[in-house]
């Protein structure tokens, strides 16, 4: 490793204060990583349970609406849904997941003014199935849980990335420059130690000789 640095002692100073620096951040970003790993398995986790959940009520919903759709006319599914009786309104907030700024979603609904008050079906109930009806009410009930999955899952991607970016500084610390600043203060050590040794020579030399003329 090539060292281009003084051998002084203001030098050796500074690096060993450097060298103190570079620990303790190498310590907080360690901490700082496995307590993101602790954050983003707790996500995983819970990821893997609401898509579980999510898939298995979408997958009825789209069951039932395979059914209405076999047993009602094209043009009367159609009109049916044509003009909804809500309107989706969404806030996009922000949460601090160990300095990582993850979407949090606010939702909400209006009426649109077609249908009855308060109803989720936009369609009277003598021309469609009960098979609509369920997928509807279905679908309508987990919009919660699909917002919260969409946070959860764009949560566990930011934490992924931040954990990637950490783990690269913790290694840089670790295994290069925390290295480099050791080294560099052996170096010093060394040759501080080895001007000192030549300078007590240098003196004994001189006192011989001083000694010899007297």
């Amino acid at each position: 490793m090539e060292i281009r640095v003084n051998p002084t002692r203001m030098e050796l100073n500074r690096l060993k204060k450097r060298l103190k620096m570079a620990e303790r951040g190498h310590k907080l970003l360690k901490d700082k990583r496995d307590e993101l790993i602790r954050q983003f398995l707790i996500l995983v986790r819970k990821n893997k349970e609401l898509r579980e959940q999510m898939e298995k009520e979408l997958s009825a919903a789209f069951a039932k609406f395979l059914l209405a759709r076999a047993v009602m006319t094209a043009e009367t599914l159609e009109e049916a849904l044509m003009y909804p009786t809500r309107r989706l309104t969404l806030a996009v907030k922000k949460q601090n997941i160990m300095s990582v700024y993850a979407p949090r979603f606010e939702w909400g609904e209006e009426e649109s003014g077609r249908g009855e008050a308060g109803s989720i079906y936009p369609y009277g109930f003598v021309d469609t199935s009960a098979e609509l009806d369920i997928s509807i009410e279905t679908l309508s009930g987990i919009m919660p849980q699909l917002l919260e999955l969409a946070e959860v899952e764009k949560a566990v991607q930011l934490l992924a990335d931040e954990i990637e970016k950490t783990r690269r500084r913790v290694n840089a610390l670790e295994y290069v420059m925390i290295p480099k600043i050791r080294e560099t203060i052996r170096y010093i050590t060394m040759k501080l130690d080895e001007n000192e040794r030549g300078a007590l020579t240098r003196l004994m030399k001189i006192k011989d000789v001083v000694r010899a003329k007297m």
